[in-house]
C-alpha cells in the first residue's frame, strides 16, 4: 500500500501470493496508491471471471469471516457475506447487535477481541466516525471498515472506481458530477479522494447546507483537483460523464423539518436524461429514497444495480488479498 515498502506484484491467480496487502486493515483510501488500485482492479477482474465460469471455489477454505454491523445494511453486508462464501471460506452475521452483548454494555474494543477469537478478520460498520480506527488499535486480525458513521467507506469507494473503469473503460479525462448529500455521504468522502489520484474534474450539486466538507475540498485542491459548485444540475447534466447520485441521509439530521425541506431537492428521471451523453452513466451506492425515479432503471446508462455486482468482485478481491496465503 502507499505507507508499504515492502511492494511486490501478485501472482498469477489461484497461486500463493506475497502480498503487500496480507493480513492489513482496510481503514481508509488514503492508505492506496494507483499501483494498490491496479492491483485490486486486476484480481477483482479474475474473480469476476470466475464466478461467471465456475462459481466458487476453494481459495479461502477454512477461513471465518465476521460481519459485524451496528447499523443496517442490505448490499455491504451480503455482498460480503457472498464474496467470502465464493471463495469457499464461512461467515459470522452480526446483522443486529441489539441481540449481542453490546445491548449489555460491551464496549467496541471488547466486542473486537471477542469476535477475532472465532475468526480471520472482521468488517466492521459502526455509527461513530473513527470506530473503525478505534477497533484496530486492539485487534490483532484484519479489520475492513464498512462505514464509520459520516466518515468513509473505502470499500464502496473502491468497487465505485471501478465500476467507472469497467463502464466507461478508463478514469483519466472524466467529469464526475456528484448530487445530493455531500456532506453526509461516507460514500463520496472516500470516492473523491480516489478519484483524486486521477485526471478527473469533480462537479458538486447539493443544497447549501449539504456541500461537501470544507477541509476535503481543501484537500483536493492541494492535489491540483479542478472542482466546482453548481447548484443547477441541468446545468452540468451535458457535460457530465459520471452521475454519481446520493440521498439525503435522514439518519443523520436532528432537525426533521430540515430534512423534509431539502429531501427532494434532486431527482433523476427520464426527462432529465435526455440532455446527458449517451455514453455517461449513473451510478448510485443504494439505497434509493426518491431521488432516482424508477422509469430509470431501463435506460442502458443506469449503471447502479451492475455497481452493486461489481461490489462482490471488489470484495472478494480484497478478501482474497488480505486472507490469501503469503
Amino acid at each position: 500500500m502507499a505507507n508499504n515498502s515492502n511492494i511486490s506484484r501478485h501472482l498469477p491467480f489461484g497461486e500463493k501470493r506475497d502480498s503487500r496487502f496480507y493480513g492489513q486493515h482496510i481503514l481508509t483510501v488514503a492508505q492506496f496508491d494507483k499501483t494498490d488500485l491496479a492491483t485490486i482492479f486486476e484480481v477483482a477482474q479474475e474473480m469476476r471471471a470466475m464466478v461467471q465460469r465456475v462459481g466458487s471455489f476453494d481459495l479461502l477454505k477454512g477461513k471465518v469471516l465476521t460481519n459485524l454491523f451496528y447499523e443496517p445494511s442490505t448490499r455491504t453486508s451480503s455482498s460480503f457475506a457472498a464474496a467470502m462464501q465464493r471463495l469457499g471460506g464461512s461467515v459470522i452475521q452480526i446483522n443486529n447487535v441489539q441481540f449481542s452483548s453490546v445491548s449489555k454494555g460491551e464496549s467496541l474494543p471488547d466486542t473486537i477481541r471477542t469476535l477475532e477469537a472465532y475468526s480471520d478478520a472482521i468488517v466492521l460498520r459502526h455509527p461513530e466516525r473513527g470506530s473503525a480506527d478505534t477497533a484496530a488499535r486492539y485487534a490483532r486480525k484484519p479489520i475492513i471498515n464498512a462505514g464509520d458513521g459520516p466518515g468513509e467507506h473505502p470499500t464502496q469507494a473502491l468497487l465505485d472506481t471501478f465500476t467507472i473503469r469497467e463502464e466507461l473503460g478508463q478514469l483519466d479525462g472524466l467529469t464526475v458530477t456528484l448530487v445530493g448529500d455531500l456532506k453526509h455521504g461516507r460514500t463520496v468522502h472516500s470516492l473523491v479522494q480516489l478519484l483524486a489520484l486521477h485526471n478527473v474534474r469533480l462537479n458538486y450539486v447539493s443544497p447549501e447546507s449539504l456541500r461537501l466538507p470544507a477541509a476535503l475540498q481543501a484537500q483536493l485542491a492541494a492535489a491540483g483537483v479542478e472542482q466546482r459548485q453548481q447548484p443547477d444540475l441541468a446545468a452540468v447534466l451535458p457535460e457530465t460523464d459520471v452521475l454519481y447520485v446520493t440521498r439525503v441521509q435522514k439518519e443523520r439530521f436532528t432537525d426533521m423539518a430540515e430534512y423534509e425541506r431539502i429531501q427532494g431537492s434532486y431527482v433523476i428521471n427520464a426527462a432529465l436524461l435526455r440532455s446527458a451523453r449517451e455514453r455517461m452513466i449513473v451510478m448510485h451506492p443504494l439505497p434509493r429514497v426518491g431521488e432516482i425515479d424508477m422509469e430509470v432503471d431501463n435506460d442502458p446508462r443506469a449503471a447502479y444495480f451492475r455497481q452493486m455486482e461489481y461490489g462482490m468482485f471488489v470484495r472478494m478481491a480484497l478478501l482474497a488479498l488480505v486472507l490469501g496465503k503469503a
